[in-house]
């Protein structure tokens, strides 16, 4: 089963120096019937304007996965960490009993634009983790890069949870295809450009519930930039 959600039935926020479009249920977007898709709790793709951010906030019992797609991403936590991340590059922290972070784009003049991505863990309190990878674009480039995965996976980046994060960038009219576990379902973003998923169309911005299907094809109609979660059926 293929469900498209189209980007304009998102919701959104604009506080001015942060613009969001809601995936799922998150701040002032309240939506009874749109909570999470499985273990997928939360995913806002933001645009953090330039010298301004997320200051100095707790999180617990929460893993998040930052990726970024434009401008660059400078993180600070409780823990010592501090580094600064660009396109491609991902930040990945397990909240487990609680921590402080800020997250800010220091540039002068060019925005930030992110998919903040939060996992329910498989359990409460579990060890803090944080970490980071700097990905280079000939990884994905017209392949699956895995990026995360569990602790059993194969990804650089492991959580706790059992999910796996792909992305690529898929240049125009080639096509991959994914096979779907048994018991497995994916939610699909597409983050820039058009892909057709089985024949069915998402531009830049739209996402997909995929559930029931043993295998997609996906075809780049202009260049496309997708990533996209697997994990266990909820």
């Amino acid at each position: 089963m293929l469900k498209k959600l189209d980007k304009n039935d998102m919701g959104k926020s604009n506080l001015g120096w942060l613009e969001s479009r809601f995936h799922f249920s998150f701040a002032e977007y309240r939506n009874p019937n749109n909570i999470n898709f499985g273990v997928l709790r939360v995913l806002n793709d933001d645009i953090v304007h330039p010298k301004s951010g997320f200051d100095t906030h707790p999180h617990a019992n929460m893993e998040i996965i930052s990726y970024i797609i434009e401008g660059e991403i400078t993180h600070k936590d409780s823990m010592g960490n501090s580094e600064t991340l660009k396109r491609g590059e991902v930040q990945y922290l397990s909240a487990g009993e609680g921590i402080y972070h800020s997250e800010h784009n220091l540039h002068e003049s060019k925005d930030l634009r992110l998919l903040q991505i939060w996992i329910i863990p498989p359990r409460k309190g579990l060890p803090r983790l944080y970490g980071s990878k700097k990905f280079k674009k000939e990884q994905r480039e017209n392949k699956f890069l895995n990026i995360v995965s569990s602790q059993d996976g194969d990804a650089t980046i492991k959580i706790y949870q059992d999910i796996n994060i792909y992305v690529s960038e898929l240049d125009e009219s080639k096509s991959l295809d994914f096979e779907i576990q048994n018991q497995r379902q994916v939610y699909f973003v597409q983050i820039e450009g058009n892909s057709s998923i089985n024949g069915i169309e998402l531009k830049n911005g739209d996402a997909m519930e995929i559930t029931k299907e043993n295998k997609i094809t996906i075809e780049a109609i202009t260049n496309s930039y997708f990533l996209f979660i697997e994990m266990k059926e909820a």
